[in-house]
Order: structure tokens, then sequence, then C-alpha cells
């Protein structure tokens, strides 16, 4: 049987969570299959808004399977308040969440060499999120990480301390001044490693195999954003997991041939949270609107978003990176009331007209080049077909469609998943 996969195509935030949630009722598993809590999914029904870290998307629904995948790093104290959260909606947990054996663990040491790591970088850094994501996946890929499965082993506290005190030097390395209890972080975090013992452990390849077998419908749920991929995105200002397809197969344990719709996720405009280039900022009073109407901050940090036209270049690159084969715009409503609406469709790069993403597009000589498309004015939130969008807006999505010859399969008119256009 087949997977589908959903990710995002720009520098994260395009709003996977909503549609992960549109489309759970399709499917039996929701598998996350990278990234760490410095992701922040956002959903929307019954008037509440609702922020998931680390939990697939599809925790909301009943009858369905979640898996937190291999390819996730999981930090226990952050999924413990995630869990918290569900107790006071009444969402039961214990049978419809597990957890891949092989997910690696966020340590308190891990949090705090990111923060060293950053603050020694001074004017030069990458804008982490802090949760000490790029140190577990070091450790990873360094062959020292510390595995939910350990926790079913009865050294692995001795495993533990030996990790603890590798890190401590490592900190120690950077000589910067931080301020922090290492004691009330090491005595939370047992805390939580107590309630992450209490959930199902799986051997979660094993698990997906057996389900696909039995003809089980499954969506692979990404995080971040293609853009941000560690070896596509704009390095370095990049996480350090594959957001991109090819993530999905490490990051579950599924062969290629297995994947079948790849969904693509963007938003009508772009944004960006922390630093890196970004061709198309704005600093004027367009990209403090979009900022403004669309509530562009982080689910994670609260950091604000940095706005932009909508970036076609960068998109068409996501698109055949990830062979995306069906398309979902995102925050169409925020676009609302715009007089003209621009498009990047290539770079002004060292003296030539280019179309593809070159190698550095922070060089001070890239410019965008746009084209112009009028406006509409008309208040979508409430519209539920698309026959009835706004002329301008179906304009606006014919040509991306013809642009990135991939079809728009869900037009987004707003936060709630009952704002959502099935085209």
């Amino acid at each position: 049987m087949s997977i589908d996969l959903l990710l995002g195509l720009q520098w994260g935030d395009e709003g996977k969570g909503k549609i992960v949630d549109v489309l759970t009722s399709k499917y039996k598993i929701i598998a996350r299959f990278q990234g760490g809590p410095n992701a922040g999914h956002t959903l929307v029904f019954n008037n509440k808004k609702h922020v998931l870290h680390t939990i697939p998307s599809g925790i909301f629904h009943e009858n369905k399977i979640n898996i937190i995948g291999n390819g996730v790093v999981i930090d226990p104290v952050i999924l413990k308040n995630e869990l918290k959260n569900l107790e006071l909606e009444g969402i039961d947990y214990n049978q419809s969440l597990l957890i891949s054996r092989k997910a690696h663990l966020i340590l308190p040491t891990h949090r705090l060499i990111d923060a060293a790591s950053e603050k020694s970088k001074g004017k030069n850094k990458i804008g982490s999120t802090l949760k000490g994501i790029g140190p577990t996946y070091m450790d990873k890929t360094g062959r020292n990480g510390f595995r939910v499965g350990d926790l079913e082993n009865e050294n692995w506290n001795e495993k533990y301390s030996e990790l603890k005190l590798k890190h401590q030097k490592l900190i120690n390395f950077y000589n910067v001044d931080l301020d922090y209890n290492f004691d009330e972080l090491e005595k939370e975090f047992f805390k939580a490693l107590e309630i992450l013992k209490s959930l199902k452990f799986i051997d979660s390849e094993e698990f997906i195999h057996q389900e696909q077998d039995k003809g089980s419908p499954i969506l692979a749920e990404g995080a971040q954003g293609s853009l941000l991929d560690i070896d596509f995105g704009t390095y370095p200002y990049v996480t350090s997991s594959n957001t991109t397809a090819a993530g999905a197969c490490t990051g579950l344990g599924v062969s290629p041939n297995s994947i079948k719709e790849v969904f693509g996720i963007f938003k009508a405009y772009t944004t960006r949270v922390g630093s890196g280039p970004f061709p198309t900022e704005l600093f004027d009073s367009d990209g403090e609107r979009m900022s403004k109407i669309g509530n562009e901050f982080g689910a994670t940090t609260g950091r604000p978003r940095r706005c932009g036209w909508l970036d076609l270049v960068a998109l068409k690159y996501s698109c055949k990176i990830n062979g995306v084969t069906k398309l979902m715009m995102m925050k169409s409503d925020v676009l609302s009331g715009f007089n003209s609406i621009k498009v990047c469709t290539s770079y002004e790069y060292r003296g030539s007209n280019i179309n593809y993403l070159p190698y550095d597009i922070s060089d001070s000589s890239l410019k965008p080049i746009y084209e112009e498309f009028k406006g509409w004015g008309e208040d979508i939130t409430k519209i539920k077909e698309f026959n009835d969008l706004p002329v301008n807006l179906k304009k606006y999505i014919s040509y991306l469609e013809k642009e990135l010859e991939i079809p728009i399969a869900i037009v987004s008119v707003g936060p709630d998943r009952t704002q959502t256009i099935i085209v």
C-alpha cells in the first residue's frame, strides 16, 4: 500500500498542521518523520487554537494512530507539556500515540550546547530556536545519541551520565556566560522521562510495514520547510534534518517507490523566521500589513516572521526536489485588500537573468524580478466554493498552476479547519 506525504515548500510555517488535520479523516495513520520541537503546527477548530510541537497533527481525531517516527528528535519536557494540553482537551492519547524506539532524545545539555554555540557566534548567529535540535542531530550522526529505546535498558542512566559529562566539557569549551540552573533542568527532565516511559514504544518501521501490508492508508507529516533542508536549504541558515521528501524515507523506514502523492504546502506570499537570506523580503507597509493581518509570529518561539512576496523561483525549486504532485495554497485571505500583488519570477544575478536557485542567494548582487497582478478587495474568509472566489484570486491561482505545472488542490481562506476550499 502506498504512503502519501505532506511537507512545506518554503521556510516553514506554511500551515502544514491545518492541512494534516483536514486530511486526517482519509487516513488510519499519521506519522511525523523528522524535526524536533522547533516545529509549531497550529490547528484551529471550534473557535480554539491548538499548537503541537512534536505530536502528529492527527491527534485530535478519534480512532487514528499517530506515530512519532525515528527521524524525529524528542524533548521529553516539551512532550510532557503537549500531553498535558491534550488531557485538558479530553484527548485520550495512550492508545493513539506511538513512539519509535529509534527516535533520539534531546537532553538538557543539548539545549545548553545550542545556546552556548549560538551566543559564541555573536552577529553571525544562525537564528536557532535554542531547542537543542542541532546538537541532538550532531550526536545522532556522531553515533553518540541517546534514543528512546535506551530507556528500556537497565543501564540507561549510566549512558545518560556519560553523555552529560561529554556535553558539559563542550559547553565549557565555548567559554560564554549562560544563566541556568542545571539541577533544576535535570530534575524537570527526569520527571518528563517518567511520562515518556508510560507511552507505547514501537519498532516503527516494522509497524508501518505491517500496516502497509494490511492496506492501511498512511500520511507522512513533515516539519519546517524545504528551504530549511540541511542539504538543499539556504545553508547554513537551515534546520538539522532533511525536510524534503527523501527525509520521509529515512525518517520512517519506507521505500521511495511506496510514496504516491506528495502534497506541497505553500503560502500565497512568503515568510521566514530567524536569520538567513530572503530575496523577496519587504521592509515597507506591504510587509507590515502581511505580518499584522497574517498574525505572523512563530508558533514555537513567538518571534515575528519576516514577510515578502511569493518567490516562484524558490517554489519551483522545492517542487522539483520533492516531486510534488498536488499543491495546497495557504493564507490567501491575507492578501485580500492589496491593490496589486507581486510574484518573483526570476533573479537578476551577477549581470544575468536566472530562473533557478543559485548556490548562494545571500549574494548582494541577487535581486528579485517581479511580475505584477491585480489584487482583490473582497473578504474571502466565509467562501466555501472555489467558483465563488474573486476573479483576480482565481487568475492568480491559475497563473501559479500554469507556471508550476502542478494543480492547486486546496485553497485556505482562514485559519479554521472549516475555512478550507477543496478545488
